[in-house]
């Protein structure tokens, strides 16, 4: 169970305990009013919130401005490395076509009675690395055209993959929200990573595939038409840009970046055809899976080894080093490269431009996460998280239960999973404290679900969801916000069974 040990640091100000509770509430209402009714961005929002919060509890402005700059500046430095590499590893997945390869080898070799565990495996898969939204673009074209080739009901497909997708996105690093999670609460990210994991595999097949079949009686979908993956003969295709208009093998235009010395051999068994085209082919199998389960099986280790080994021998500091988040994910990154790029007849210039392009979709993201992290730091140095500790000892309130508490509150609140968990984190931060290791990563792991609880109309996931499936409001609602909410609710008992052991 939840044990105390330690005590919180200085406040910034003399605030009494009313006006602290007055300055958080006030804080966190100007940031939901202003995401929620002003329509503002949520970076915006976390700025103006903190500046309320701060100005409230009387915080001097000067310490205002110096709290929440070392807030965006220790996230960005512990959580924006990894996002940008866990980007780099899923772009490259999805340009080489090696996401497409996973989802179309397991698809086309199973029963259509096994169709919906197959796509929640599948999407939690490939979920490791990509960003939700990401996941749901590469798999709904597969979710659609099984749908229709084999005539299983979309939902009861949908939903399961769907599930895979937002269950990983919630509680499993490298996604931003646990990172996020991890970073502020000072969880161990190996352990955090391998006690998600176990309470995402039951997560997983009670909101998916269970889910999906009942749900799927009541909430027929037909897939939409006009976002059938299509392909157009080499006929209709015309080239762009000016140059020779040479198409390669997949239609792309031959670029002078793809133009080489004919004869010359290429890596992996590509050969240059004749008339100085790269020929380009799929990325194996086994190349894609490692690609994804690379940096998850090195953090692993390290995890494996803190409890196993001792701390001055060398396989423990082998372990600690490839283990470390940012080694682990950036040799997840060169493996893509080499077997996803260059030995699939990607020129340099091509890999470069997938990891390039990887990184613009996830600029917003990262500015929220930071200006989350100096909102979290300013609700810190006023006091208030000493506040909330304090009431929950005295009140017997298990920590867990008030992170995900507070997490459902704002996320129902904003639509924001993101900002949701980076509240959440900072207002239970001095709990962590208090608490032995793997209880702080149980802790990480409650506001990750309480962060998904009931997505509705001012989440965006909401509406990506109700038009690829080409769903009403109403069926958007009873299929993918129950969806989220079983996730949250059946996560967070999970975290709760595991507490009674750890």
């Amino acid at each position: 169970m939840v044990t105390l040990l330690a005590a919180p640091a200085e406040p910034l100000t003399n605030a009494g305990d009313t006006q602290l509770v007055l300055a958080a509430l006030l804080g966190i209402a100007a940031v939901v009013l202003l995401i929620a009714w002003g329509k503002v961005h949520p970076f915006l929002a976390l700025i103006l919130g903190a500046a309320v919060l701060g100005v409230v509890a009387a915080v001097p402005v000067d310490k205002i401005v110096t709290s929440f700059s070392g807030g965006v500046g220790s996230t960005v430095g512990g959580v924006g490395l990894l996002i940008a590499l866990g980007a780099m590893i899923g772009g490259l997945l999805a340009e080489s076509g090696g996401a497409d390869g996973i989802v179309e080898r397991v698809v086309g070799r199973v029963s259509g009675t096994a169709l919906p565990w197959a796509m929640a495996g599948v999407a939690a898969l490939i979920g490791l690395p990509l960003f939700f939204e990401v996941g749901v673009v590469l798999l709904v074209p597969i979710v659609l055209l099984v749908s229709l080739r084999v005539n299983v009901p979309l939902i009861k497909i949908g939903i399961p993959a769907l599930a895979g997708l937002s269950v990983l996105h919630g509680l499993v690093p490298p996604h931003p929200g646990p990172l996020v999670a991890i970073d502020a609460l000072g969880a161990n990210l190996g352990q955090t990573l391998a006690l998600g994991l176990l309470v995402a595999i039951p997560t997983v097949i009670i909101a998916g595939p269970v889910f999906g079949n009942f749900i799927a009686r009541y909430v027929p979908a037909t897939a939409p038409a006009e976002l059938l993956p299509t392909r157009r003969d080499a006929d209709d295709r015309s080239p762009t840009r000016p140059g020779d208009g040479r198409l390669d093998a997949d239609g792309d235009l031959v670029t002078e970046d793809d133009l080489v010395n004919p004869g010359t051999g290429r890596p992996g068994g590509a050969i240059d055809e004749p008339d100085g085209r790269r020929s380009r082919r799929a990325p194996a199998l086994w190349a894609a899976v490692v690609t994804v389960l690379l940096p998850v099986v090195l953090m692993l280790l390290r995890a494996i080894g803190e409890l196993t080994l001792g701390e001055d021998t060398t396989g423990r500091k082998a372990l600690d080093i490839v283990g470390t988040p940012i080694i682990a994910l950036l040799a997840g990154v060169v493996f893509a490269m080499i077997f996803l790029g260059y030995l699939s007849g990607f020129s340099r210039t091509q890999v470069s431009g997938f990891l390039g392009g990887s990184l613009p979709p996830i600029a917003g993201i990262l500015l929220i996460v930071a200006a989350g992290g100096g909102f979290k730091q300013v609700l810190v140095d006023a006091g208030v998280g000493d506040l909330v500790a304090n009431a929950a000892d005295g009140a017997n309130l298990s920590p867990l239960l008030l992170g995900w508490l507070v997490a459902v509150g704002i996320r129902v609140a904003t639509g924001s999973a993101t900002v949701a968990t980076i509240t959440a984190a900072g207002i239970v931060a001095p709990l962590a404290d208090t608490l032995a290791a793997p209880e702080v990563a149980l802790l990480a792991l409650a506001i990750g679900c309480g962060s998904l609880f009931f997505s509705h109309v001012n989440d965006a996931g909401f509406w990506l969801v109700k038009e690829y499936f080409g769903l009403t409001v109403g069926q958007t609602i009873k299929s993918w916000s129950v969806m989220e909410t079983i996730i949250s609710v059946v996560g967070f008992l999970g975290v709760l069974l595991l507490d009674v052991f750890i």
